[in-house]
């Protein structure tokens, strides 16, 4: 078997949406293709005085609709099939919930566990550096992502307004909020999975309380969708991390997990475990015993391997691209309902939207006003989504591709190609 490339998902996907959609190849190719796509190289001089080159990759897959939006990700194991993939996702992802922004995505084959702050520092700025033709408030506006955070995303804007030579915090969100970040921006991608999940249960005409979810993941996306709907009345049964995790068929003390994670510790050493929770690995978590299941750790997760032995029967993507498109039929097949990444997750996108209109208007909103607008705009995109799936009788994520493609496709006809 080859090696699997996230962006060969992505066109299954975009083409089946087409189908549905009754449209022609002429119609949606564009959305086959990024735009633009840059690979540079990244030579950093490192503590000890030797010189280290990383690779790195800004890849924007559509403007028709504005500027392009889409976070940096800073992994051992990332390369441009992955960047362009990404980026499409984003493209999909700004259009299902009707945000001015097309897709794009950046990022920098590199552990940062192995470098130091000032390594880490120096490489960002490099970084910044070498794509700064590409980006800017009105052409591409880059966010955190993996191993990415605030303090990364104040060393951007700050080396990309030294070297513009004015003061420019548009240039990227999820920044901190002392330079223009947009309070509720660190919660909003993990508030947005937690609000999916309710919605879809309310769909479904299923409480809440005492449902049982397995979070695989509990990074800033994972931590936070389960702490909210943990205190919603969820039990959440299960949770991992890079370095394993655990399961409690009764459900976790989460409040206890929370506490002992706030250390950056990992799940590994988390010591505290009653005698009814089991230690499991990542792939266990994803067939382990459960009502509702968020991947919520890196794309290719659950797979033509593993998607028949999946217990879940609602699944909320909580990463980008968990599932590929070989275990979207296995999951359909076994009537399980998944709710896709380009909806589920675009909390975040929608307050990085927020912060960017905070940013240009110089006019800044409570985390109430915030959370509200996102609460609203969210919402109705679900329900669109929803009213799709059931009046065409395709799963949400066809659904959700037909409410986008449908978007890009008007845009593109309305501006037609130049020259």
């Amino acid at each position: 078997m080859g090696k699997y490339n996230p962006y060969d998902n992505v066109v299954s996907t975009i083409t089946n949406a087409a189908r549905v959609l009754g449209l022609t190849e002429d119609d949606y190719i564009t959305e086959i293709y990024p735009e633009r796509e840059l690979k540079v190289s990244l030579p950093i001089r490192m503590d000890d005085g030797s010189v280290r080159v990383f690779e790195g990759y800004r890849v924007q897959h559509s403007s028709v609709r504005g500027p392009c939006k889409g976070g940096i990700r800073y992994h051992q194991d990332v390369d441009e099939d992955e960047a362009k993939a990404l980026a499409a996702w984003m493209t999909f992802k700004c259009a299902v919930v009707n945000i001015p922004y097309g897709g794009a995505k950046g990022a920098i084959k590199v552990n940062p566990a192995e470098l130091s702050e000032t390594e880490l520092e120096r490489l960002t700025r490099r970084f910044t550096a070498s794509i700064l033709p590409l980006i800017g408030p009105e052409r591409d506006i880059p966010a955190p992502d993996v191993n990415t955070d605030a303090r990364i995303m104040g060393w951007i804007m700050d080396t990309y307004s030294t070297i513009k030579g004015y003061n420019i915090p548009g240039v990227v969100t999820g920044k901190p909020i002392e330079i223009g970040g947009s309070l509720g921006r660190k919660e909003s991608t993990g508030r947005g999975v937690c609000i999916t999940v309710k919605e879809i249960l309310a769909k479904m005409d299923i409480p809440m309380k005492g449902i049982r979810i397995a979070v695989q993941g509990m990074g800033n996306v994972g931590s936070v969708a389960a702490k909210f709907l943990y205190e919603n009345g969820a039990s959440i049964v299960a949770v991992s991390d890079v370095s394993g995790g655990l399961y409690d068929a009764g459900g976790l003390d989460m409040d206890d997990i929370y506490k002992f994670i706030s250390g950056r510790k990992l799940l590994s050493e988390y010591k505290d475990i009653k005698n009814s929770t089991k230690r499991i690995d990542n792939a266990g978590l994803l067939v382990c015993d459960c009502d509702i299941l968020i991947p919520a750790a890196l794309e290719g997760q659950i797979t033509a391997d593993n998607a028949g032995d999946i217990r879940a029967k609602i699944i909320v993507e909580g990463a980008n691209g968990p599932t590929t498109y070989e275990a979207d039929a296995i999951l359909e097949k076994n009537n399980v309902t998944l709710v896709p990444d380009i909806l589920a997750n675009a909390g975040g996108v929608i307050v990085s939207y927020f912060e960017w209109v905070q940013n240009v208007q110089a006019m800044f909103w409570t985390e109430d006003e915030v959370n509200d607008r996102m609460f609203n705009l969210l919402k109705s995109s679900i329900d669109e989504v929803y009213d799709i799936h059931v009046e065409r009788n395709v799963t949400l994520r066809t659904a959700a591709y037909v409410s986008a493609l449908g978007r890009l496709v008007a845009a593109r006809r309305i501006r037609g190609f130049f020259p």
